[in-house]
């Protein structure tokens, strides 16, 4: 048992759902990524879910494809992205997560980066552009390091990627809210109360839902079916307006504790 598999076991039992902040790792910079890992952990993210920077991004939104720009010109790698991971390990131990595209886990080589990022302290990974269907040799790799591999399912996922995806899957599983990319909304979608219990139909698994949820009132109505909230371009956007400010890290802290209350 990870500390993914862990942190919902612990969550169950106190009867509460998990609060998932995604993070651009490098953005600013990998120091100031360290101290907002560690804020938002302190101020109730029950999981981290860092992206690591890309230049071709297809599910990102305006506001994470800025801030993995930023990122990528300050320097931002992938083998950054995972020493700064090791950093992090040394003050919070809060279940990370790593967000990104096959491209970069290809190029790094999938055995090489499933054990590096192992090594570092990730807990999973979540390949937004692999389907399923494709994963069998990344699978592997990942089994073999002890990440968990965490699937997307969507709106327009059919019945067949839907067990497929529950078969595979482990740690969690990803449920895109609405067809699109990734971007602050103003309300969550009517049907997806039922796209989370066909889900649920399929897999043991928890299941979380991102894309969209941006404030204390979404993370309130999707814990009422789901098993928690991913907010990641409204703290995206936190970070982006206060880049400069000397008390960035504690807005971002002062937010999660919102997001967590509800």
């Amino acid at each position: 048992m990870n500390r993914i598999d862990s942190r919902f076991a612990e969550l169950a039992e106190r009867g509460e759902k998990a609060l998932i902040c995604f993070l651009v790792s490098g953005d600013p910079n990998f120091a100031t990524t360290e101290k907002l890992v560690t804020e938002v952990s302190r101020s109730g993210a029950d999981i981290v879910e860092l992206g690591i920077p890309f230049s071709d991004p297809l599910a990102d939104g305006p506001s994470i494809q800025a801030a993995s720009y930023r990122a990528i010109n300050n320097g931002a790698t992938v083998k950054g992205v995972l020493d700064n991971v090791r950093s992090i390990r040394l003050n919070c131990q809060t279940p990370i997560v790593l967000m990104t595209y096959y491209n970069p886990v290809h190029h790094y080589g999938l055995k090489r980066f499933a054990h590096e990022a192992a090594e570092a302290g990730a807990d999973g990974v979540i390949i937004t552009d692999l389907p399923p269907e494709e994963s069998t040799d990344w699978k592997n790799a990942a089994d073999a390091a002890g990440l968990a591999t965490i699937f997307l399912l969507a709106p327009t996922s059919t019945k067949e990627r839907i067990r497929r995806a529950s078969n595979m899957a482990s740690g969690f599983i990803y449920c895109v809210s609405r067809t699109g990319v990734t971007g602050a909304r103003n309300d969550v979608p009517n049907d997806l109360r039922d796209l989370v219990k066909e889900i649920k139909s399929e897999s043991g698994l928890p299941v979380v839902v991102g894309f969209g949820i941006s404030k204390a009132e979404h993370v309130r109505q999707v814990n009422e079916f789901a098993d928690g909230a991913v907010v990641g371009s409204a703290l995206v956007n936190l970070v982006t307006e206060n880049i400069t400010s000397c008390d960035l890290v504690e807005k971002a802290g002062t937010f999660v504790r919102e997001l967590k209350l509800a």
